[in-house]
C-alpha cells in the first residue's frame, strides 16, 4: 500500500479517519501494518501491501 492512499481511505463502517501503524515497509510501499479507526474501534490489517477494508464480520 502506498502512503498516498491515506489521503483517500476512511473507515468502511463509519467513514471515520484511520490511523496508520506500519510494521514492515520497503522503499516503495507499506508491506505490513494496520489501519485503526478510533471512532468505531476497528482494526483493518495490511498484508503483502494490500489493506483489507472488509467489515470484520466478512473477513476470513
Amino acid at each position: 500500500m502506498k502512503r498516498d492512499l491515506m489521503d483517500i481511505l476512511c473507515c468502511p463502517m463509519c467513514k471515520g479517519d484511520l490511523v496508520l501503524e506500519v510494521t514492515e515497509e520497503n522503499e516503495k510501499e507499506i508491506v505490513k501494518g494496520t489501519l485503526y479507526c478510533g471512532k468505531c474501534k476497528e482494526y483493518y490489517p495490511i498484508d503483502d501491501g494490500i489493506p483489507n477494508m472488509l467489515p470484520p464480520d466478512l473477513r476470513e
